[in-house]
């Protein structure tokens, strides 16, 4: 059931949520394309951190709840000029999940994020994108450090983080989840 604050902005409201929109960076790799988050993609959002599959990210989370965490992963452009970007198919503009790259409350450094829908996972799709902000985060945003928290349980976040060069680093470990580093030198 979608709740009144979850519906689409009308009118002017509307014009400014896409000049906004606009404003943010759009990445369009070979299948997949990272655009702005918009409040209709909050649906797919919820179908992965309100059911079991949002086990290691806190969840399941209530609908409220997964609203505020949303919107505070959505409010970090504004905020650090970086956040939650959505994850659509190139051929048919399918959602397929979500990539972040966040600083999060309470969290010790910044962190690259990745959430995808069941029926989106082992075809090559989250590794495509998250390669993509982890090289933006290095690249266009200059940062210093990137860490991916992964809960210790997480095998298919642990194995995604290893493709894109991450190493375990335990004195990163944070939360009840581990960290893994990667490195400034990005590994083709």
């Amino acid at each position: 059931m979608n709740r009144p604050w979850e519906a689409d902005p009308q009118g002017q409201a509307a014009v400014a949520t896409d000049r906004i929109a606009g404003s943010l960076p759009r990445i369009a790799l070979a299948r997949v394309t990272l655009r702005a988050p918009y409040i209709s993609d909050f649906e797919d959002y919820a179908k992965i951190v309100c059911t079991e599959r949002g086990q290691y990210v806190d969840g399941p989370m209530s609908r409220d709840d997964a609203w505020l965490d949303f919107n505070q992963l959505v409010a970090g452009w504004l905020l650090r000029g970086a956040g939650l970007w959505t994850v659509v198919r190139n051929d048919d503009m399918k959602t397929l999940g979500f990539v972040m790259l966040d600083h999060e409350f309470g969290d010790p450094e910044p962190e690259l994020g990745f959430l995808f829908l069941e029926e989106f996972e082992g075809q090559g799709y989250a590794l495509e994108a998250a390669r993509s902000a982890r090289n933006n985060a290095y690249n266009a945003l200059s940062w210093e450090t990137l860490v991916s928290y992964i809960h210790p349980d997480n095998a298919r976040a642990i194995k995604l983080a290893e493709r894109l060069g991450a190493e375990r680093d335990e004195s990163a470990d944070f939360g009840g989840c581990i960290a893994y580093r990667y490195p400034r030198e990005i590994p083709e």
